[in-house]
């Protein structure tokens, strides 16, 4: 686990979507689909995080619209720990995806470890790896921006498609593929 303030991954996820988004209202639906955990496991963490008036609701129809509380005692401690935790994936699959020139685009190395369970100390810095033709002053401002809005080092390392389905005549990329690799942009398995 990246935390072990956040009971567990799905939590860290649901927080993520909705801590990166304060100003946004979510259906249990979206978060599920956003953060790629169950409906139903996201129906009963939302439940108890309203409950525990960390999450604030209001029905309009049939939906129930959550959104994080602000006014909450914890919320800027809380905050920071779930953006310095579980914000690399909200935070750069939104800045990378629909992006012109980016094919495919991934986090590797220990924050990926971590988020896919590999035991270690907290990782220092993200590393994100970008496949397709990217051009560089993009690639540095969203390296920048990710960076600011994450406090912390974002580190964007760019390939070409043609390079990455060769990946495995490339020492680095051969390892870095072969290791967790959390996906941000694009579709697909990376064994295609």
């Amino acid at each position: 686990m990246l935390t072990p303030f956040v009971r567990s991954d799905a939590v860290g996820t649901i927080l993520a979507e909705v801590f990166l988004h304060p100003d946004q209202e979510f259906t249990v639906t979206e978060l599920a689909r956003r953060t790629g955990v169950s409906q139903p496991v996201v129906h009963k963490e939302v439940s108890r995080l309203i409950a525990a008036e960390v999450l604030s609701d209001r029905r309009e129809g049939n939906n129930r619209l959550v959104r994080v509380n602000q006014l909450h005692r914890l919320y800027s401690p809380a905050a920071e720990i779930i953006e310095a935790t579980y914000g690399p994936v909200p935070v750069l699959s939104e800045l990378l995806t629909g992006m012109d020139g980016v094919t495919e685009a991934f986090i590797y190395g220990s924050w990926a470890a971590r988020r896919m369970g590999e035991s270690g100390g907290p990782p220092r810095d993200v590393d994100v790896l970008v496949v397709g033709e990217m051009p560089v002053d993009v690639m540095l401002d969203v390296q920048q921006t990710a960076r600011d809005r994450l406090g912390t080092d974002v580190n964007v390392h760019r390939v070409t498609s043609q390079v990455w389905a060769n990946r495995d005549s490339d020492e680095f990329l051969s390892q870095v593929s072969s290791r967790p690799l959390i996906r941000l942009a694009g579709e697909g398995n990376i064994d295609e």
